[in-house]
């Protein structure tokens, strides 16, 4: 169970907007008016074509500079890793700013946010503290450097309130480090070795990824008793009892025994039933045995049916929980099989995975437009992906080879990764060219730095960042208002300037755009996409122009034409 402060808050809801549903206007008899009517329906929401923003919070936005340091933790770690000051206040403002609105972003995925270790650690890489997020010591509540769990339901419900989802970052893998000042959990919960040597299955799962990074026993059945560390912890806090009794509820209702992963399983769904959260990005999830998962998302879908219950006003829509998993080099050319060696494959999407973060995008976006947009659009659409999806990147928080390392084509990045099928997940500061190296830092510290809110409005080589801000920005809300560009059915029109098309029909809904990427030298033709008379606008430049003979004509614009049905049609 939550802190008792975050019990008594959520008595009362902070949240009054209301779930309203469009509703078609009443059929005609002319069919392509009614087509036009359904083409115009408001954009609805779907997971394969989300654009999910990913943040570090320590490395985001201050939003409560004066917020005290705790757990004694100073400002003497190696470069770029001690805390900074970022936090959920910081987000919330760029939430109401609507800084994410701009971009078009359809859901947040902050790093895992629940209490972390106290102390600091050196394996290598410098003195390091957890601002990261991925050293937990205490499942059941918030780190403070952080903020608080009042502040959590406040981001969260006014993420909602804008129609943007809220994923959030867990681990059941692992503790944190053992410091000078942070206690070992004990070992009937944890393993300290061997380390894991990826050969195959058992020395994937049954080791620890790295030195000093205890490895929670997830394979365990049997009954542990709480560690006394957290038993003083929550005593010393006054929720002792308040943990307890909800524990005991958990175990009663499910039958499960007291095993370590049941018991972190139970803390994690409490977030869900407690705040609505939409779902999970999973951690190191190739390193726990696939059937944890299949429970996870079975106690988190739950979770959420029962805060939909207890909030009727606040739902978004019927969405299930969603599930996104980081199964470290799942590639799309994997499929449905990832191999964890000597002959097991394993299929995640079976475990309560609706989702896999794509390892091999940075890759494949060096391609040619057609043949990267065509073979993710074959893959996505085949059967065996019916109803699962992939998480495509350029850059993220741990891979130090990521599309565009040097921010060289920051441009073309944003092009690809927006435009290709699946979902698209940015990573902070990819729109505004944040560095991705730092002199002094080492490891991946040079993928985590501040949020380079300084540059707008500045130059950066050959473009101003506010230019490169608008076209992530342009991409995004076209995509946003399109669901065919992650979703639908992509067909090549024309090699010069290389055209597509993307379609999607579903429950009702159609939608249909055309891009053109490429020197305009003249009308468009369209294929077919569109019918004779039709208002069309570009959501890049924002002229609009109508079909004659087949064809659309913008006049001069760059060479980049997102093309679809005029609103003032």
């Amino acid at each position: 169970m939550l802190s008792k402060l975050f019990t008594a808050l959520l008595t009362v809801s902070l949240f009054t907007g209301c779930n309203h549903k469009s509703q078609l206007p009443e059929k005609e008899t002319n069919a392509e008016l009614e087509e036009l009517i359904v083409m115009k329906k408001k954009a609805p929401f779907l997971w394969e074509n989300a654009t999910v923003y990913f943040l570090l919070t320590d490395r985001f936005h201050i939003g409560d500079p004066d917020r005290p340091p705790v757990f004694g933790r100073k400002q003497d770690g190696s470069p770029l890793r001690s805390f900074m000051g970022g936090d959920i206040r910081g987000i919330i403002q760029k939430l109401e700013e609507g800084y994410f609105d701009r971009l078009g972003v359809t859901a947040l995925w902050m790093n895992p946010m629940m209490e972390q270790i106290h102390g600091s650690t050196d394996e290598g890489t410098g003195k390091s503290y957890p601002f990261h997020g991925y050293w937990p010591k205490d499942w059941t509540t918030l780190d403070p450097n952080f903020g608080t769990m009042k502040d959590y339901k406040e981001l969260i419900d006014k993420a909602h309130a804008r129609g943007i989802r809220v994923l959030m970052d867990i681990i059941v893998n692992h503790t944190g480090p053992v410091t000078p000042i942070d206690e070992q959990w004990p070992l009937d919960w944890v393993r300290v070795g061997p380390s894991c040597t990826y050969e195959d299955f058992e020395s994937t799962v049954s080791c620890t990824l790295v030195k000093n990074l205890p490895d929670i026993k997830t394979e365990l059945e049997e009954d542990v008793a709480l560690p006394d560390f957290l038993i003083r912890k929550w005593k010393l806090e006054g929720r002792f009892e308040e943990e307890q009794a909800s524990l005991d509820a958990f175990f009663e209702r499910t039958g499960y025994p007291r095993a370590p992963k049941y018991y972190i399983i139970k803390w994690l769904c409490d977030y869900v039933k407690a705040l609505g959260i939409d779902g999970f990005r999973v951690d190191t999830a190739k390193h726990t045995e696939p059937e944890v998962w299949s429970v996870l998302y079975k106690e988190a879908a739950l979770a959420f049916n029962d805060w939909k219950s207890a909030h009727p006003h606040e739902v978004l829509d019927d969405k299930a929980f969603y599930m996104i998993g980081e199964v470290y080099g799942y590639t799309l050319g994997h499929g449905r099989s990832y191999p964890m060696g000597k002959g097991r494959n394993i299929d995640f999407f079976k475990h309560g995975f609706n989702s896999l973060i794509n390892f091999s995008f940075k890759e494949d976006a060096k391609k040619n437009p057609e043949k990267l947009f065509s073979s993710y659009a074959k893959t996505l659409q085949g059967a065996d992906f019916k109803g699962k999806n992939v998480l495509n990147y350029v850059s993220s928080h741990d891979d130090g080879e990521p599309f565009d390392l040097h921010r060289e084509k920051v441009f073309e990045a944003g092009t690809k990764l927006m435009l290709t099928p699946g979902a698209a997940q940015i990573y902070y500061g990819d729109e505004l060219a944040r560095p991705l190296t730092d002199k002094g830092a080492m490891g991946d510290a040079n993928l985590r730095s501040f949020m380079n809110w300084q540059d707008i409005g500045k130059e950066k080589g050959d473009y101003q960042v506010d230019a490169l801000f608008e076209h992530w920005a342009k991409l995004g809300t076209f995509r946003k208002e399109h669901p065919s560009i992650g979703a639908g059915l992509h067909r090549q029109l024309a090699t010069v300037p290389y055209t597509f098309s993307r379609t999607l029909e579903r429950d009702g809904y159609l939608d249909k755009v055309v891009v053109v990427m490429g020197e305009n030298t003249g009308p468009i033709d369209l294929k077919g996409a569109f019918a004779e008379g039709e208002l069309l606008t570009d959501g890049y430049s924002g002229k609009t122009a109508k079909v004659e003979k087949g064809t659309v004509d913008f006049g001069k614009v760059g060479d980049l034409i997102l093309i679809a049905q005029s609103e003032a049609h």
